[in-house]
């Protein structure tokens, strides 16, 4: 593997192609990003060109993990908080190719969009993830702490319920 380049993504159609085959690829292995297995990859689509267009409009920055050519992994950061939270940004659609994972993407994607969030004067970070196969320990290892854990809290891709586990982190400076 090459060196892992992060870059923020725009709405190109090429992007959003690479976007959709990793969603669906996600969806497919059980991944819990608010989607149901099969996922049609029209549907896919439909979902990176709204994401794509926020961030066009600076709601969100989605970013993308490259290795050479290819779009590996790919991390949002979303910004459009209610007027009383300017303070807060969450992270979501945390995804990694499966022949990607244990290579340091999505770690890399992580600080990437901790720092944008602090560049842009946000000092706490919010995600969750699934209770099940989620991701718990990289956000842990990352300094995130659990907030609690939200039973039956969505559907699994494939079915069955699972738990939402929430966290947070301070970022930037102390609060």
């Amino acid at each position: 593997m090459s060196a892992i380049a992060i870059k923020a993504l725009t709405a190109a159609p090429e992007t959003r192609a690479m976007l959709s085959e990793i969603l669906v690829e996600v969806v497919a292995h059980g991944g819990s990003v608010s989607f149901m297995h099969p996922l049609a990859p029209r549907a896919a689509d439909a979902f990176w060109e709204n994401a794509l267009a926020a961030a066009g409009r600076g709601e969100r920055i989605v970013l993308g993990a490259w290795d050479g050519d290819a779009l590996v992994g790919t991390v949002s950061l979303l910004l459009d908080c209610p007027p009383n939270q300017p303070h807060r940004a969450e992270i979501a659609k945390m995804m990694t190719r499966l022949n990607h994972r244990g290579r340091g993407v999505a770690t890399a994607l992580m600080w990437a969009a901790e720092g944008l969030a602090a560049e842009r004067g946000r000092t706490l970070l919010t995600l969750d993830t699934a209770a099940e196969d989620g991701a718990s320990g990289l956000y842990e290892k990352l300094g995130f702490v659990l907030a609690g854990t939200i039973p039956d809290y969505a559907l699994k891709p494939h079915g069955g319920l699972t738990g939402t586990m929430v966290y947070w982190k301070r970022i930037g400076r102390e609060g």
